[in-house]
């Protein structure tokens, strides 16, 4: 081998590397300048819900706040009138209140009226819903038609109506009751008894919000996968188990929203019994809305009237909290 060979064998020598430039880093954005197209993405959220929470503000904020004032003194007509400011007590009128046993007994009646209304309205509701499913689609339409024109039926109207069918000497009720054997309710009062009373105007409670349960269970029945019930049939499971394990974990949180709104209502239902009892309702009849009504404006005493709408406006706030609670365990679950 020649040294010419011996040179052509060896490997060629490494070139050096050079880097090249360096490319050009992001500049990044002055503290004082945020970004044009990020910082107008994360503000227009606010934008558009702050005219919501001024209309907000402006109905409910101060009324709320001169409430909460007021139910820490002692406000009169002579100070209503005069415009004085009233003397301030601290939480001498809360301690009044729950120190009163006629309190409690109007909160009692509260609840037990509160639940009986909404074990009523859920429970028709959910089955006027589950029944819409199986009518045909006109059939459907009609029923409706009858219950969005039953839901926009002003209060005084429906309160007339169901005084004229429970009237004692012309009422409807009696008179078909009275066809019955052996039944004889002419002339019979219904308000005399106060759970007679509470039944009527129970009635009138669940015939106004069963429209609104009715249209939304049934707008929840439609999101149910019709494969999931079948599915269900198949591997041998009943209608009530289908209702049980399918269709009603899928309706749940709309169920559950429904509910929270029926017990808020129910718990502050004031004009049906106003009007029913022709704005005279006895002490019998007091709910706790028409107890905060009756010590503010015929005992003359406004800051004890705060003071119960306070308290409840408390007790509802417990029925929020569980509800937003159930909110947040169905989004974990999710």
């Amino acid at each position: 081998m020649t040294a010419a060979d011996t040179k052509a064998a060896d490997p060629p020598a490494a070139v050096p590397h050079r880097p090249g430039p360096k490319p050009p880093r992001p500049s990044r954005p002055s503290p004082g300048r945020p970004r044009s197209g990020r910082g107008k993405s994360a503000r227009l959220p606010y934008l558009l819900i702050a005219p919501a929470i001024v209309a907000v503000g402006a109905v409910f904020a101060y009324p709320l706040v001169k409430t909460v004032i007021m139910s820490f003194q002692d406000m009169r007509r002579a100070h209503l009138w005069g415009g004085t400011t009233p003397p301030w007590v601290g939480f001498e009128q809360f301690t009044n209140i729950l120190g009163d046993p006629h309190f409690w007994a109007v909160t009692v009646r509260t609840v037990l009226f509160m639940v009986v209304c909404v074990t009523a309205t859920m429970g028709l509701g959910l089955g006027l819903a589950l029944l819409m499913q199986r009518l045909s689609t006109w059939v459907r339409l009609l029923l409706t038609g009858a219950l969005v024109a039953a839901w926009s039926m002003p209060l005084l109207v429906a309160t007339s109506i169901f005084r004229w069918l429970s009237d004692s000497d012309y009422g409807v009720v009696n008179n078909l009751l009275s066809r019955l054997p052996g039944v004889d309710f002419q002339g019979h009062n219904w308000f005399l008894e106060p759970w007679q009373g509470f039944t009527v105007i129970g009635a009138v409670v669940v015939w106004g919000a069963i429209p609104f349960v009715v249209i939304t269970l049934y707008a929840a029945l439609t999101q149910v996968p019709a494969e999931l019930e079948e599915a269900a049939r198949l591997d041998g499971a009943n209608a009530l188990g289908v209702f049980r394990h399918v269709v009603f974990p899928v309706i749940k949180p709309v169920f559950q929203m429904v509910t929270t709104l029926s017990v808020i209502w129910d718990f502050n239902v004031f004009g049906q019994i106003f009007l029913m009892r022709a704005n005279k309702p006895e002490p019998e009849y007091e709910l706790l809305g028409l107890y905060s009504f009756s010590k503010a404006f015929e005992s003359a005493s406004f800051s004890q009237g705060t003071a119960i709408a306070l308290i409840t406006v408390l007790l509802l706030s417990g029925v929020a909290v569980y509800y937003l609670r159930q909110l947040m365990k169905t989004g974990e679950v999710e």
